[in-house]
Formats: structure tokens, C-alpha cells, sequence
């Protein structure tokens, strides 16, 4: 499995990542998933306190108990559940963050965490106190790195400059190629996109498009009709006849420079085998990338700018 730098730090991450969100609660399974992933080569695992109630990063910290130094670890916080369970709510605070990783590296079982990440973010947090709280987290050696997992435009620039995050994870796929507009003022700045979603939902595998949810047949996906999503959907698949649709849709995320990893989950063992394969397949061409550009829409966030 190919790395590259993850920002501008020491961080050397797997180009496929696994996004633990997808491996449930049953132990056994999502074990033998993760050991999986670490045997097919992947080093990034991310997780966050909210998945299952925190179970999801017992799981992974018994997962890596025994080689922690071989992973690039990163997980999420900002998000609490209330005391009922049944929803949560938004939390920025610096006192909250502070006990929140506490809690991760307890479920995790470790002392550190390698990227730390705010599980979102808007313009009314205290942003100042927030970073002060990574900050203070980095000095006392907790955590290595920090990051947001955010898509609002107006938070995105605050952050890049206010403060030393080294990633920003954003949903990113050639059917919601909206990150695009953002991803030159990371690269400028040596900040690192963590693509998620790569494959829209299944939209963009070789399972067939009769085979979607009822909800996309009747209303789309984002900006494309379903009517659309089957024209598109073919003409992208004629780019490269070669590649798979799987190959083609995380090539085209890891064709783009700012691009360190595609965030990828996986519910079964076959499906992570096909996940890394895809990462291993041949790089497109300047000429492809252009046409799959052509053939998809390139639509901005329209909301949270300013």
C-alpha cells in the first residue's frame, strides 16, 4: 500500500484509510476486519467517541493493543450524546474537549492519539478556545496532530488561519466534487484533504444502479436526478474501459495533489480486499482526469460561506 504525508507532518498514511464507522458491534467481525485492513497493508484508522457510544473505539483499540506503534491512529470529538442516548448535541468547549479525549484514550486503550479531530465545527463555537484546547493537548504530548472533519467553507477558513491543523476531512467524490473549490488553499497552506465517501453511498461501484435505495430512484443524489446519476454514471465508466468504477472513483480523489487519503469503510472483508485494490490500480492520465471532470459536475457549498 502506497503513503503519502499526511500535512505538514511526520504523519505517513496509507493512501486507503478505514473509516471504522461501518464495522458494527459485533466484535469478532469487525476484528477480523481491522486485522484485515493492517494485513492488506493499511496504517490509518479512523474512528471517533460517537460511533456506537464509544464501543466503536473499544473494538479498534483492542484491535491495535498489540501494534499501536505500526498505526496512525485518529479519531473525532465535539459531538455529545445526551444522557437519554437517543441524540446528541454540539459541544466545542475546551473543557469538553479535554475530557472528551481522556474518555477516547481509555475505550482506546492508549496513551496518545495520532490525529485528533473536531467532529465538525460552526461559526458560533468560541473557534479560539477550541484551538487552544488541541493545542494544550499537543503540549502535553496526548495527542500528536489535530484536524476538522468539517464541510462549511466559512469554518474551513477560520481554521486554516487560526490555527496548525495539518488535515481537513470533507465528503469528496466524483459525484460531489464540491471540496474541489477549497483544496487549492489547503495545499497552499500544507494542509492535507481526507476524502470520505469515495463511492457516493455505493453510487459509484459496479453494483448496478437499479439496485439503489428507493429514496435516490425517487429524489437523486445531491444535485443529479436519478435519470442523471445513469447517464453520468456511464459516461464516466467509458474514461477508462479498463478500470473498474471503484478504480475509477478513488484514482480520480487520489489524482488530486491536496488529496493524503481516501477514508473508505467496509462491512466485510471482500469488500476492504476491494477497497485496496482499487488504490493499487493504474493512475489516470491528465487527459482522463479532465474527461471524468467533463462528464461530472463540479457544484460548490452554497451555504456556510461567510
Amino acid at each position: 500500500m502506497r503513503k503519502r504525508t499526511l500535512g505538514r507532518s511526520d504523519l505517513e498514511i496509507s493512501e486507503i484509510g478505514l473509516g471504522c464507522m461501518s464495522l458494527g458491534t459485533d466484535k469478532n467481525k469487525a476484528l477480523s476486519i481491522l486485522d484485515e485492513a493492517i494485513e492488506l497493508g493499511i496504517n490509518y484508522l479512523d474512528t471517533a467517541d460517537l460511533y456506537d457510544f464509544g464501543r466503536n473505539e473499544e473494538i479498534v483499540g483492542e484491535a491495535i493493543q498489540n501494534r499501536r506503534h505500526d498505526i496512525i491512529l485518529a479519531t473525532k470529538a465535539g459531538n455529545r450524546w445526551n444522557n437519554e442516548k437517543d441524540g446528541w448535541y454540539w459541544d466545542a468547549s475546551k473543557a469538553y474537549i479535554k475530557e472528551a479525549v481522556k474518555n477516547s484514550l481509555a475505550r482506546l486503550k492508549t496513551d496518545y492519539i495520532d490525529l485528533y479531530q473536531l467532529h465538525g465545527g460552526t461559526m458560533e463555537d468560541n473557534i479560539e478556545e477550541t484551538i487552544e484546547a488541541f493545542e494544550d493537548l499537543k503540549q502535553e504530548g496526548v495527542i500528536r496532530y489535530y484536524g476538522i472533519s468539517s464541510i462549511r467553507p466559512n469554518v474551513i477558513k477560520e481554521y486554516v488561519k487560526k490555527s496548525n491543523i495539518i488535515s481537513v476531512m470533507m465528503q469528496f467524490s466524483l459525484l460531489d466534487r464540491r471540496p474541489e473549490e477549497w483544496l487549492p488553499l489547503l495545499e497552499e497552506h500544507g494542509i492535507s484533504a481526507v476524502a470520505r465517501g469515495p463511492v457516493a453511498k455505493g453510487l459509484l461501484t459496479e453494483k448496478p444502479l437499479d439496485q439503489a435505495g428507493g429514496r435516490v430512484k425517487q429524489h437523486g443524489y445531491l444535485t443529479y436526478s436519478f435519470e442523471e446519476l445513469a447517464d453520468t454514471k456511464r459516461a464516466i465508466s467509458g474514461v477508462a474501459p479498463d478500470l473498474s468504477m471503484t478504480e475509477l472513483s478513488l484514482q480520480y480523489l487520489l489524482s488530486q495533489p491536496a488529496v493524503a487519503s481516501v477514508i473508505t469503510g467496509a462491512s466485510s472483508q471482500e469488500q476492504l480486499k476491494e477497497n485496496c485494490l482499487a488504490a493499487k490500480a493504474r493512475r489516470l492520465s491528465g487527459q482522463e482526469i479532465k474527461a471524468l471532470q467533463f462528464h461530472t459536475k463540479r457544484d460548490v457549498y452554497e451555504a456556510h460561506r461567510s
